[in-house]
């Protein structure tokens, strides 16, 4: 399958978060700050690319995360709102690139690049079960 079928450059997605407790790096490292972890910025980044294309997936078809180059550019505290987007920026046979940002307001917390490559769920948990158990 190609992506460039199906998926257009300019896509986008955008996802909003009230940062809790949990999503900070305080809670993941004793006696840090209790400030939105870079970790969970990406990982609102990811899911914002995956909204971005996933209605013009064909059944059975995903995308999963392969590269992330981000800059984490500024801190949220617990509370604060952030809005996070990805626009497709570049679409390749089976890889899609992404735009990212975060914002707190009109206020930039990070941005970078993310690209997703499209997968055949069937095809590619039969691979993984092919791999269990050896040695990698």
């Amino acid at each position: 399958m190609d992506a460039r079928d199906f998926i257009k450059i300019g896509m986008s997605g955008e996802r909003m978060l009230v940062v809790p407790p949990e999503r900070t790096v305080g809670h993941f490292v004793p006696g840090m700050p209790m400030v939105y972890a870079t970790p969970m910025m990406i990982l609102e980044m990811e899911m914002a690319s995956g909204d971005a294309i996933r209605g013009a997936l064909q059944p059975g078809w995903v995308t999963v995360g392969t590269e992330v180059d981000i800059r984490h550019l500024a801190a949220a505290l617990v509370g604060a709102t952030v809005r996070t987007t990805a626009k497709v920026i570049a679409v390749e046979r089976r890889v899609i690139r992404f735009g990212v940002e975060a914002f707190e307001g009109t206020r930039k917390l990070g941005e970078g690049r993310h690209a997703r490559g499209l997968i055949n769920v069937e095809s590619f948990n039969k691979r993984l079960a092919g791999t269990s158990g050896q040695a990698q």
